[in-house]
């Protein structure tokens, strides 16, 4: 089993900065694609950001040049930077990530969500 752990969310002023982590933790084989997802009140959640393995990445059009993702693969750890701050950017953050285990010598693939963490931009 796998956990994500989400933190660095608040309050926060249009115009400013907070950097998200998610920490994976647990029994796993390797980590590959991750992403940020957010959920707006009465939305439905969407993409914000994602980075594969090899660092590659892909932000959505709403927040490019605004937020930057990264990870540390020797923490098992993503980051969002979020700069920048839009009352618009208020949501509840998700990230989620694709695991490989080892099941009776075969790569098994599963997906793991966090528990969010809430951000908003106070005008």
């Amino acid at each position: 089993q796998v956990q994500l752990v989400e933190s660095g969310g608040g309050l926060v002023q249009v115009g400013g900065s907070l950097r998200l982590s998610c920490a994976a933790s647990g029994t796993m084989f390797r980590i590959n694609d991750m992403q940020w997802y957010r959920q707006a009140p009465g939305k439905q959640r969407e993409l914000v950001a994602g980075i594969t393995t090899s660092g590659s990445t892909n932000v959505a059009d709403s927040v490019k040049g605004r937020f930057t993702i990264s990870r540390d693969n020797a923490k098992n750890t993503m980051y969002l930077q979020m700069n920048n701050l839009k009352p618009e950017d208020t949501a509840v953050y998700y990230c989620k990530t694709e695991v490989i285990h080892i099941d009776g010598g075969f790569h098994q693939f599963y997906h793991y969500w966090g528990q969010g963490t809430q951000v908003t931009v106070s005008t």
